[in-house]
């Protein structure tokens, strides 16, 4: 059986979004008992991160290690079409990544006790995206 779901997510800024709650009440809806959930966020310059979930600093060290490798407004790039962010949210995309599979066990996601799923926006604006949840194994 395979069950999918479009998600769609305000962000409001560089930064991490939690995902989790919303993508595990989806897991638990499909009604698939053991399986894989394939989450593929539908952008260029934003990505999905498995984090710990329990400390904040985590997130935002990685954050700070990310501002030293892709810094905004580097004069060697040559895209900036949208500005001094533009090509720093790809190369953060590159680097992380858009897809994620997620095992499902007993009708929900089988997380580790500290990992959580988050959107990792990439650029300074408010900015609509959207994840494509593809929920896929055997029913209850």
């Amino acid at each position: 059986m395979i069950v999918q779901h479009d998600l769609s997510v305000t962000t409001r800024g560089r930064g991490t979004y939690d995902l989790t709650a919303e993508v595990g009440r989806r897991v638990r809806e499909s009604g698939i008992h053991a399986g894989l959930c394939h989450c593929f966020l539908q952008h260029t310059s934003a990505s999905l991160i498995l984090c710990e979930n329990a400390d904040p600093s985590v997130r935002s060290d990685l954050e700070s290690f990310l501002q030293r490798l892709a810094p905004d407004g580097d004069p060697r790039y040559a895209h900036c079409n949208e500005g001094p962010d533009d090509m720093p949210a790809h190369l953060r995309t590159i680097l992380t990544k858009t897809d994620l599979t997620l095992p499902v066990r007993a009708g929900r996601l089988a997380l580790g006790t500290w990992q959580g799923l988050y959107l990792y926006e990439h650029r300074t604006g408010t900015r609509g995206r959207q994840v494509l949840l593809t929920i896929s194994g055997e029913p209850a």
